[in-house]
């Protein structure tokens, strides 16, 4: 083989235009022996007389010798030649990895030896990240083409770099092999490790045992790993350093595990902190400490008590062989707050806390830490009217309170704010003396009268039949509306059921001393028919006043009866004045004109009645508004009953 100084540039170009001339050059030879054979054939045709025998070809023509010249071997002898010569050349396929050597370099090519018939020519980049190379090295190269278009042979470093790699990849995987790799950059979720050429992902999750948190402290590192995972499709490695220390860390965890007893105190570096509790390193074996056990208050986060990285001192509760739980407690290192309460302290005592939690019947107000009481909503306000927590405090509030109950076994506390004020009830008499008249706000309807508020905590009941003197009202909303301002009157006081019994009507003199006057039996007044029943119906009289009047008295003189919102005259045939009631007809009225009349012309013509009818029509009269007077004080004795019920 040509030996090649290291001094000179060996262009591919050159070397294909001398191949070029040496492949012309044997061309013209083997033309011109050709020719030659062909002119010695054609004369010695011409020479031969023509007959008519058949022509055999010679039994000793070597075809072999056609093209070539004057051969001095022998068949055997060139046989061997041929072997010895072919032994020479490497037997190389492509698509094969092959061991060659260096032997020449330039700024944009590497020529390598590897034994073939020809140099292979490699782009000088695919050895830049390799150290420096130089004339003489043995080097890896991927045959990509025996024969290029050019007639040179194609070969890649970086190819057989990257096959010899996956190859001793998928080895190390197999054997479950511990690798070195080199830490090139930081991706998501992880980072980029360089193993035998292959650029390898390493999980975060595969880093430690413990979570990290910084990535960038590992950039640059050289480290073992152990490949765990191959993709050959898509040509991807996942590597491990996570799997080399956890056989090792199970080893530690069962030796750890066997000398753990409940009650004993160890002392652990944080290692994780989630919204449900905190992981705690003991030295290769993890413990939890749940939130509950982080402290005797309350803890909305961990990170409210402890911190990344810290050590603490914590105490064991319980721990699982099999599964290699271990629960931990902070709080069980210091005595229960309730056990450290104040002794002297008893109900009737105030307290100042926080309020933690709200909810819609109380608050919990954190007197000292784990030690809370409950505020009921109803121990917030002096007032009957329940309301929301909400409306009194919010969550962080610094508030003052009186203990009501104090339970020290059971671990419980009641405590109220309203008797940071005086009851209104105490002196009930003196600010809302009976006969006073008050300012109230409309709270609630019932069916029988108003719910009003005096003041907070101060409540009281207007019955329906207080609320006028002259209107009959069926229901309060007719009268009127929830939220208004309502001057009332005290009728009468409960102190021990804390009731007020109140009146509107009050408010006014009663008109019945004046209506007495107004409206005499017998007197006329006119009036509108505003209701109809078929017990009667209610007529509309001057001043607000109302009278009833029963079907036979609303008997016009034509015969008809009188229909609603008819306006006519009424007189009036009865007058209570306890019971408010007027009784009024329209019908009498044309039948003591008729009657007057009938008396007149008797009188006229001299006749005089008799007395005993006269007695007898009286005794009826008098009989008949008697009815009504017995039915009027009866239903009035139920009102009076009724309204005694409710008080």
């Amino acid at each position: 083989m040509t030996e090649i100084n290291e001094n000179v540039n060996v262009e591919p170009q050159n070397l294909e235009v001398q191949n070029h001339e040496i492949k012309n050059e044997e061309s013209i030879e083997t033309t011109t022996i050709v020719e030659e054979k062909i002119e010695t054939i054609d004369k010695k045709v011409e020479e031969t007389p023509k007959t008519k025998t058949e022509i055999k070809p010679l039994d000793d023509f070597d075809w072999d010798l056609i093209g070539r010249k004057d051969d001095v071997y022998s068949k055997d002898e060139r046989t061997k030649l041929e072997e010895l010569y072919g032994n020479t050349f490497k037997l190389v396929e492509e698509g094969e990895v092959v061991m060659g050597t260096v032997v020449a370099i330039n700024k944009r090519e590497v020529v390598v030896n590897i034994g073939y018939k020809s140099e292979g020519i490699i782009n000088a980049n695919e050895f830049r990240a390799e150290a420096e190379i130089k004339v003489g090295d043995k080097v890896e190269v991927f045959v990509e083409n025996m024969e290029s278009i050019d007639g040179q042979l194609i070969l890649s470093h970086k190819k057989a770099k990257s096959l010899k790699s996956w190859d001793r990849v998928n080895e190390a995987c197999d054997n479950d092999e511990i690798v070195k790799g080199y830490i090139k950059c930081k991706t998501k979720g992880g980072m980029i490790v360089d193993v035998f050429g292959i650029e390898a992902f390493l999980p975060g999750s595969q880093i430690d045992v413990k979570p990290i948190r910084d990535y960038d402290v590992y950039v640059g590192k050289t480290m073992e790993f152990k490949v765990v995972k191959i993709n050959e499709e898509f040509k991807n490695v996942v590597v491990s350093h996570k799997a080399l220390i956890e056989a090792e860390l199970e080893e530690q965890k069962k030796e750890i595990v066997a000398k753990l007893e409940k009650g004993q105190v160890l002392e652990g570096i944080v290692k994780n902190i989630t919204s449900y509790g905190v992981f705690i390193d003991l030295g290769g074996v993890d413990g939890l400490i749940h939130i509950t056990d982080l402290s005797w208050g309350r803890v909305s986060h961990p990170e409210e008590i402890v911190t990344l990285d810290s050590k603490i001192q914590v105490v064991i509760l319980d721990f699982d062989d099999e599964k290699k739980r271990i629960a931990l407690g902070l709080k069980q290192l210091t005595p229960h707050p309730w056990d450290a309460l104040d002794t002297n302290l008893k109900v009737g005592d105030k307290v100042a806390g926080k309020v933690v939690v709200l909810a819609d019947y109380g608050a919990f107000v954190e007197i000292t830490t784990g030690v809370e009481g409950l505020i009921h909503v109803s121990e917030m306000s002096w007032s009957q009217h329940l309301r929301s927590a909400q409306e009194f405090m919010k969550v962080g509030d610094d508030i003052e309170a009186v203990i009501l109950t104090l339970d020290r076994e059971e671990r419980k506390m009641s405590l109220g704010i309203k008797q940071l004020h005086p009851d209104p009830w105490e002196n009930i008499e003196t600010k809302f003396n009976i006969g006073t008249k008050q300012k109230a706000k409309v709270r609630n309807f019932t069916n029988f009268g108003i719910f009003v508020e005096l003041e907070e905590g101060v409540d009281g009941l207007v019955h329906i039949s207080d609320l006028s003197w002259t209107k009959k009202i069926k229901h309060p909303a007719e009268f009127t509306s929830i939220g208004v301002e309502l001057e009332v009157v005290v009728l009468e006081i409960d102190k021990e059921n804390r009731r007020l019994s109140l009146g509107h009507k009050q408010i006014e003199e009663n008109p019945w001393e004046v209506f007495e006057t107004i409206f005499t039996v017998d007197s006329i007044h006119e009036g509108t028919i505003v209701e109809m029943s078929d017990k009667g119906s209610i007529i509309a009289l001057p001043y607000g006043v109302e009278g009833f009047s029963t079907p036979k008295h609303l008997v016009k003189e034509d015969g008809n009866p009188a229909k609603i919102e008819e306006k006519l005259e009424f007189k009036v045939i009865e007058f209570n004045k306890d019971a408010k009631k007027i009784f009024v007809s329209h019908s009498r009225i044309h039948e003591d004109l008729n009657k007057a009349q009938e008396a007149e012309e008797k009188k006229a013509k001299g006749e005089k009645t008799p007395k005993r009818t006269k007695a007898q029509a009286e005794k009826i009269e008098k009989t008949t508004i008697g009815d009504v007077t017995d039915l009027a004080a009866i239903k009035e004795e139920l009102l009076e009953q009724e309204k005694k019920k409710l008080k």
